[in-house]
């Protein structure tokens, strides 16, 4: 416990921006990748094969791909195309396309779970096929699925060690982990109190979700 409280004493502001840091990589890599990943399920239900394969093949590319091997593509392997992103942003994107493609995949399993009656009944009523979609479609299968987004948000706020591979302007948990063990001898009780953290805000996004979830689930 002494060495926690000296650790908090010396490196207690440097936790705490670590944790936002943390936050701030989660949510603005889930929400471009959570809004791509509905436009791909929605491009993905119209009758067109060429475009579903490409999809279908954009999905399976990077719901496989290791998170380590896609940033090293995208921080060295893009600027020798003339394509120059920050460090920053190619830990966000490397994020948001895998983020993407799990929720694809997620959302076809929900779309699965809808009624064939209920899309015939739609367009029986004169209802476009996209208006179908949108309207009648999507929501059923968004409600469906908020479990495993759950699952993927807390994957995802894992996921952004990978930060520490890159010399970032600020650090993460993990990158200020390394930094204090290098440091330091105070590097087991770093990492126990990052773990913690970690720990903490995934029961919090559990704890969000089931709550969503219910709520979802009487509304239905």
């Amino acid at each position: 416990m002494d060495e926690v409280a000296r650790l908090l004493t010396d490196y207690g502001p440097a936790f705490g921006q670590a944790l936002f840091l943390t936050w701030k990589l989660t949510l603005v890599s889930f929400v471009p990748g959570f809004v791509l990943g509905v436009v791909v399920t929605v491009l993905r239900l119209f009758p067109l094969p060429p475009l579903r394969w490409a999809l279908t093949l954009y999905v399976e590319v990077f719901r496989n791909i290791p998170g380590v091997a896609l940033l090293i593509f995208i921080v060295f392997a893009l600027p020798d195309l003339n394509v120059l992103i920050d460090y920053e942003h190619s830990v966000i994107l490397t994020l948001a396309l895998i983020c993407s493609a799990f929720t694809a995949d997620y959302l076809r399993t929900g779309i699965n779970t809808v009624a064939g009656g209920q899309i015939e009944a739609a367009l029986s009523l004169g209802m476009r096929p996209l208006r179908v979609i949108v309207s009648v479609v999507l929501p059923q299968a968004l409600r469906a699925v908020v479990q495993p987004m759950t699952s993927l948000l807390i994957a995802l706020m894992l996921s952004t060690s990978l930060a520490s591979q890159v010399p970032l302007p600020g650090r993460e948990l993990t990158a200020l982990v390394s930094k204090i063990a290098t440091d330091s001898a105070a590097g087991m009780a770093a990492f126990a109190l990052a773990a913690a953290m970690y720990v903490v805000t995934g029961l919090l996004i559990g704890w969000a979700g089931a709550a969503l979830e219910k709520k979802l689930r009487i509304l239905r």
